[in-house]
């Protein structure tokens, strides 16, 4: 367990990484740049954004990541082709995430499930194993790209309802370089349809948990606000979190993660 209170990181594009450079430093705070998850930013000089993040945090020894590419992405199409152009973005991920030296890219779920049980889909048996099977076969090539640049590979809960078998599929690959990522905002939509809180997630996934992006939601949409704006219990996530005898990335993904470390800060959960 973990008494100390754990130092809060930020998703940022590379274009304000300057005007939260202090903040970064000052405490070694985590890092992760959203651009590669942009199709326009992978097809015009994505290079020179990262000289430009690789100048920015000069002398930075923290934490860094990558959102990896997921906009249009499926990894469990069963049209060949483009399944071919998910993989084809995410080596073009990867080729970013090397150059600025990142050590995780945020990868999306692949389960889409539709309707209000959150154990209809996807309670055991054949059809899990098939689509676990499905996405070992899809994101094999991946993974051993990132293996040989020593980048982790997250998985973010999208519209998974139970966590089961989304940690299912990770542990699945059997490898150091294939963990979780729990969006809270995502988890506390589900949680709204009969999934279980946030908090809960922590404690099922266990030392899978490797990242969280941290935002706050009503549960009727994927807003990104700040903690404290919408209905995710952040006493109880952080509660979970300091039963873990491992220390994930906490990652602010939101407008102002400034005024979000803040209410976290004052609410003696996290600096």
């Amino acid at each position: 367990m973990n008494n100390d209170l754990p130092t809060l990181g930020v998703s940022l594009d590379v274009a304000r990484l300057a005007e939260h450079r202090d903040w970064i430093m000052g405490a070694g705070r985590d890092v992760e740049l959203r651009d590669p998850s942009y199709p326009e930013t992978l097809d015009n000089g994505w290079r020179q954004l990262a000289e430009q993040a690789r100048s920015v945090l000069d002398g930075y020894a923290g934490r860094l990541g990558v959102h990896g590419p997921f906009m249009d992405l499926s990894t469990m199409a069963r049209d060949s082709l483009v399944r071919k152009v998910a993989m084809d973005r995410f080596r073009q991920g990867l080729e970013f995430a090397a150059e600025v030296g990142a050590s995780h890219m945020v990868i999306h779920s692949p389960f889409a499930a539709l309707g209000a049980n959150p154990f209809t889909r996807h309670s055991s048996g054949p059809k899990l194993d098939e689509e676990v099977c499905a996405a070992q076969e899809a994101l094999g090539e991946t993974l051993s790209l990132a293996e040989e640049n020593g980048c982790t590979l997250v998985m973010e809960n999208i519209h998974d309802t139970n966590p089961g078998p989304l940690i299912t599929l990770v542990r699945s690959f059997g490898s150091p370089n294939m963990r979780l990522s729990l969006d809270t905002g995502h988890a506390f939509i589900a949680h709204r349809l009969g999934a279980p809180p946030p908090d809960q997630w922590v404690r099922e996934a266990g030392d899978t948990l490797h990242h969280l992006h941290l935002q706050d939601t009503d549960g009727n949409a994927d807003r990104h606000w700040e903690p404290g704006d919408g209905g995710v219990n952040w006493f109880a996530l952080f509660e979970a979190l300091a039963e873990l005898d491992h220390s994930p990335r906490l990652i602010l993904e939101v407008e102002n993660p400034l005024r979000g470390a803040e209410r976290l800060r004052r609410d003696r959960l996290a600096v």
